[in-house]
């Protein structure tokens, strides 16, 4: 299991799914580093360099990548 202060999340300000997520992270009280890629064109690169993605959001947790707002995914990798 990653450190729960290792999570970051690749969002834009419109994204329902970037919402699902931090309001998941919010209620499960996981710290979280976010970053929005419609305004940050180094983060945007930076996220598509790291995941092949340009659709949000993107989600690490560790190392582990998660596309999209994977619950499931995500309860597995922070033990929630």
């Amino acid at each position: 299991m990653a450190k729960q202060s290792e999570v970051t999340i690749y969002t834009t300000p419109t994204c329902h799914f970037c919402h699902m997520a931090k309001e998941f992270f919010a209620e499960h009280k996981v710290p979280f580093a976010e970053h929005d890629v419609a305004r940050d064109l180094v983060r945007r690169k930076e996220m598509i360099e790291k995941s092949g993605q340009m659709g949000v959001p993107v989600i690490f947790v560790g190392n582990e990548l998660v596309v999209g707002f994977d619950e499931g995914r995500l309860r597995e990798l922070l033990a929630v």
